[in-house]
């Protein structure tokens, strides 16, 4: 009976490292941000898209060296 106890205690404990492991390296790339300043090294593109949410048009810059992309409200 301890042995059940223990193994389940130990995925326990792997899942809670792969719970917090996986929120420290969450993939940020596509977050939104909030500043309306371009930061230098990126291009504008001619993309513009709608937030559905705000209906507000937003200009898509690129930065060709790291692939991220902005979007950043007209």
């Amino acid at each position: 009976m301890k042995w059940i106890v223990s193994y389940y205690g130990v995925q326990f404990v792997i899942l809670v490292v792969i719970i917090i492991l996986s929120v420290l390296v969450y993939d940020k790339r596509y977050k939104k941000r909030k500043s309306s300043v371009i930061p230098n090294g990126f291009i504008r593109t001619e993309e513009v898209s709608v937030d559905p949410v705000t209906s507000e048009k937003q200009r898509v810059y690129y930065n060709p060296d790291t692939g991220e992309r902005i979007y950043i409200p007209e």
